[in-house]
C-alpha cells in the first residue's frame, strides 16, 4: 500500500522546485505595482501588533529554557539540616463530590511515613451528593484504626476551595500544612522528604512535581501530561533557579502556617487562590522551595470538557490574580527581574484573546501580504510565526528530554497535536479571560475525577459530566474557516503557510468534536511510556 501524496507536493514535483522558486521569489515583474491603502493598513497594523505580542510570549519560553540550564548551580538540593524532633503537620484534603477517589486519597494519606502523634488529618468536605456518606464512613473507619483523621463538612461552600482551607485552619493543630487535592496519591515518604526544608526559618512553602497516574490512558491524557511536564520542569525550575516568584500549585505542597497567616490567609476573590496566596507570601519576604525530584502522582482529566473546564478556570484565575497582585508587585522594592517575570507569568493567558484576533485577521492579512510580495512575508511574517509558535515545540521537547532521556523522541509524535490542542483551547479560555478582565465572577468549577488509572477502568462519566453549550459548535465553525484559508493558500501556491494553518484546523476541529463526542474515544493512545531511568531527572 502506498501512502497518499499531498496535491501541492505533486504540483511542485511536476513544475520543478527551481521553477517554483524563481517564479515566486525572484520574479520582479510586478514589483512596486501594489500600494497598500487605508483599509489594508487597518488590517495589517493590528495583525502585526498581535503577532509581535505573541512572539514576545514565545520568546519568554525560550528564556525559561535558557534559565533552566544556565542556573543549574541554583538547583534545589537536600536541606542542609534536619529537625531533631519532627514538627506537627496538618494535612488538609479539600474535596467536593469526589465519591470515586476519596477512598484512594485517604488510604494514601494514612500510609504517610510520619509519627501519628504529630499528624492532624482534615477531610474538608463541601460535597452535596453521596460523597458525604462515603467520606464520613471512611473517616470513621480510619479513626477506628488509630489514624488522626477529622471530618469537616460545610453546607454553604462559601469561598469554595479557599473557604474550605481557611475553615480548616481554625481547628488545625499543625505548625505546617500539607495540602492534597482529591485525585492525588502522595508517596509514603512525602512529608519526611519535604519537612526538613523548614529548618530554614525563611522558607514558607515547598512545592513538589506532579506526575500522572493515567498518562497512558488515551491520546488526550498523553498530551495533557506533556503540557503539565513543561510547566513543572521548565517554568517552576526556571523561575526557582532564577530567584524570582513562582507559585504553589494548590496541591502536592506544604506550607509553614505562619506564612499563610502573615500573607492574609486563603482568599477567594480569584479562582487561583493558590497563586494569589503565593505572591502575597513572597511579597512578605517568604522564600519558596521547588523540589523537582519529589514526585506526587495525580489523575489527569480523561474527557475534553473536563480538561477545558480546568484550563478555563486556571486562565481566568491567573488574570484575576494579575489584576489584584501585579500593581503590588510593581510598586514593591523587588528586583526588576522579579517584576518582569511576574508580568509574563500573570498575563500569559492574554495570548488567548490575541489568538482569536489573529484567527480573524489571518485570511485577509494573507491576501494582502500575498499581493505585497513573498519576500516580505519571508523576512517579516515567518520569523514572527516561528517565535510565537515553534517556541512551544522546543519548550515541551526539552521537558520530555529531561524526564525521559531514553524515549523522549516519541514526544515528537505528540507535538503537532499539542500545538493544535493549545490553539483549540482558544475559544473557551478567551471567554474566561474576558470574564476576568471585566470582573465577572463565577463559581469554582471543579474538575471531575473518575478514578480512571488504566484502560481497564470504567469511566463513570455521566455522574459529573458537564457540557460546554455553544462553544464546541463555535470551534467547529472556526476550524471550517481555517480549512478555507488552507484551500486559499494552496490555490495561490502559498505552501509555506499550509502546515501552520493546518494546526488551526486540527486544533479547533479536534477540541470541538471531542467535546461533542466525549468519552467515545477514551483509551486511545499511541504507545507505552518510559519510567524515569534515574531518581533525579537529567539536568537537575
Amino acid at each position: 500500500m502506498t501512502l497518499p501524496v499531498p496535491a501541492f507536493v505533486l504540483l511542485l514535483a511536476q513544475r520543478g522546485f527551481s521553477q517554483y522558486f524563481r517564479q515566486h521569489f525572484l520574479d520582479t515583474t510586478f514589483k512596486g505595482l501594489y500600494k497598500a491603502n487605508a483599509f489594508d493598513m487597518a488590517l495589517l497594523i493590528p495583525y502585526f501588533v498581535v503577532l509581535i505580542l505573541l512572539a514576545g510570549y514565545g520568546l519568554h519560553r525560550y528564556t525559561l529554557v535558557y534559565l533552566y540550564y544556565k542556573k543549574k548551580k541554583n538547583k534545589t538540593v537536600e536541606p542542609a539540616e534536619k529537625f531533631a524532633d519532627l514538627p506537627s503537620v496538618t494535612v488538609q484534603l479539600p474535596i467536593f463530590n469526589e465519591q470515586y477517589v476519596v477512598d484512594r486519597l485517604l488510604q494514601a494519606i494514612c500510609r504517610l511515613d510520619y509519627p501519628r502523634e504529630k499528624l492532624d488529618i482534615q477531610l474538608l468536605d463541601d460535597s452535596t451528593d453521596e460523597t458525604v456518606d462515603v467520606a464520613r464512613a471512611l473517616v470513621e473507619h480510619y479513626v477506628a484504626h488509630g489514624h488522626p483523621v477529622s471530618y469537616i463538612h460545610r453546607t454553604n461552600r462559601e469561598g469554595y476551595k479557599a473557604g474550605a482551607l481557611q475553615e480548616g485552619l481554625k481547628t488545625a493543630t499543625g505548625e505546617f500544612v500539607a495540602i492534597f487535592d482529591a485525585d492525588f496519591v502522595p508517596p509514603p515518604d512525602f512529608l519526611v522528604r519535604t519537612i526538613h526544608h523548614f529548618t530554614d526559618p525563611k522558607i514558607g512553602m515547598v512545592q513538589t512535581r506532579w506526575t500522572h497516574i493515567n498518562r497512558n490512558y488515551s491520546f488526550l491524557t498523553e498530551v495533557e501530561a506533556i503540557l503539565l511536564d513543561g510547566h513543572f520542569v521548565l517554568e517552576h525550575s526556571g523561575r526557582a533557579r532564577h530567584d524570582v516568584f513562582f507559585n504553589f500549585n494548590g496541591t502536592a505542597g506544604i506550607w509553614r502556617r505562619q506564612a499563610i497567616e502573615e500573607a492574609g490567609g486563603w482568599q477567594h476573590d480569584t479562582l487561583t487562590e493558590d497563586t494569589d496566596l503565593s505572591y502575597r507570601a513572597q511579597l512578605k519576604g517568604w522564600k519558596f522551595i521547588y523540589r523537582q525530584d519529589i514526585e506526587c502522582p495525580a489523575e489527569l482529566p480523561v474527557e475534553m470538557t473536563a480538561f477545558k473546564t480546568q484550563q478555563a478556570r486556571w486562565a481566568k484565575g491567573l488574570i484575576q490574580t494579575g489584576k489584584k497582585i501585579l500593581p503590588r508587585v510593581l510598586k514593591s522594592d523587588q528586583p526588576f527581574r522579579v517584576k518582569l517575570e511576574a508580568c509574563y507569568h500573570l498575563t500569559a493567558n492574554l495570548s488567548y484573546p490575541l489568538m482569536v484576533i489573529l484567527s480573524v485577521l489571518l485570511l485577509p492579512a494573507m491576501v494582502i501580504r500575498f499581493y505585497q510580495g513573498w519576500f516580505q512575508m519571508l523576512y517579516i511574517d515567518i520569523p514572527l510565526f516561528l517565535a510565537s509558535t515553534f517556541s512551544i515545540s522546543s519548550f515541551y521537547l526539552v521537558s520530555q528530554r529531561e524526564l525521559f532521556p531514553k524515549t523522549w523522541p516519541r514526544a515528537l509524535l505528540y507535538l503537532p497535536f499539542l500545538m493544535a490542542l493549545g490553539i483549540g483551547l482558544t475559544v473557551t479560555n478567551t471567554v474566561a479571560v474576558l470574564e476576568a478582565l471585566v470582573g465577572k465572577k463565577s463559581a469554582f468549577a471543579r474538575t471531575p475525577k473518575y478514578r480512571v488509572e488504566s484502560k481497564k477502568d470504567k469511566l463513570h462519566a455521566a455522574k459529573y459530566r458537564k457540557r460546554l453549550g455553544w462553544v464546541p459548535w463555535i470551534e467547529l465553525l472556526i476550524g471550517s474557516y481555517f480549512a478555507m484559508t488552507v484551500f486559499y493558500a494552496v490555490q495561490n501556491e502559498n505552501y509555506l503557510t499550509v502546515p501552520f494553518l493546518l494546526l488551526f484546523v486540527v486544533g479547533y476541529w479536534y477540541t470541538g468534536m471531542m467535546s461533542l463526542l466525549q468519552g467515545r474515544f477514551a483509551g486511545i493512545s499511541l504507545s507505552a511510556s518510559e519510567s524515569h531511568s534515574k531518581p533525579f531527572p537529567v539536568g537537575v
